[in-house]
């Protein structure tokens, strides 16, 4: 394998759309460069078809070092779709290293999770589904095809919905969509069986917030929510308010209803 490469921008950049692309930034006097090196060698030829391994010698490339800020070596980027993804300096034990792999590269079916994903936006929802069913097939731990299917199967079969993104550690990006639908699981099985919930004043409006969250009509659930918080700030551990931290989390910082009932969940506990 070359030391350098003859252009960057076309043999790392671009390539990473095709495939992930493993620089390594290293120099012929660095030892731990040296030891690093055939690590990274082997674990390229044992996974040929989730990246490839480029060596970047940063003396005979320095402009490519400056360019992404290399100060120590080893120093090892993993670049998808053109972009820097993650990375790590020194000369780690190959066990970690596949483990930092694992993490970061891009699922093969990513194609498959892609087209579900516009299977979803485009109404086509069964579709979508089977579509995810068989990546889970495949790779059980996928995150982002767990929390998507649990999404779709959410209103219909909450149950399945929370055992499909049982295996959704902190760890992962997804982490919090995958608690706020666990949380609406356990929400929507109290309007199956109201029985389950102790009885209280705010008994019924918390169950009215509920139902309107499974009618996925989000802003009088936040403002149910929020009431119970007003009244019963403890009821049902405290349910109310991570119920509408959970509702946050499904409809993204972004969303205009979350920006307006983070200020009155804050107003409601604090004021």
């Amino acid at each position: 394998m070359p030391d350098t490469i003859p252009n960057f921008d076309t043999d790392v950049l671009q390539r990473s759309y095709t495939i992930p692309v493993l620089v390594d930034f290293w120099a012929p006097w660095c030892a731990p460069c040296r030891a690093l090196g055939p690590v990274l060698e082997r674990l390229a030829r044992k996974n040929p078809e989730r990246f490839t391994l480029v060596k970047l010698n940063t003396e005979e490339l320095p402009d490519v070092s400056a360019r992404y800020g290399i100060r120590s070596i080893p120093n090892v980027k993993l670049f998808v779709d053109g972009q820097v993804v993650d990375e790590f300096t020194g000369a780690l034990p190959e066990s970690v290293i596949e483990e930092w792999l694992n993490r970061n590269l891009p699922s093969p079916l990513r194609d498959k999770i892609r087209q579900a994903e516009a299977d979803m936006l485009a109404g086509h929802a069964d579709k979508a589904a089977a579509l995810l069913d068989e990546v889970l097939a495949v790779e059980p731990d996928n995150a982002e095809a767990a929390v998507m299917l649990a999404r779709l199967l959410l209103s219909s079969d909450h149950q399945r919905a929370a055992a499909t993104v049982e295996r959704v550690g902190p760890g992962s990006d997804v982490y919090p969509m995958a608690e706020s639908i666990r949380t609406f699981s356990r929400l929507f099985g109290y309007a199956e069986n109201p029985a389950t919930l102790p009885d209280a004043p705010v008994k019924s409006a918390y169950l009215s917030a509920i139902e309107w969250l499974k009618n996925a009509d989000f802003e009088p659930a936040l403002s149910g929510f929020i009431d119970v918080v007003r009244n019963a700030r403890h009821y049902d551990d405290d349910g109310a308010r991570k119920a509408c931290l959970a509702v946050f989390a499904f409809l993204g910082d972004d969303h205009e209803l979350t920006r307006e009932y983070r200020r009155r969940l804050a107003s409601a506990l604090y004021v």
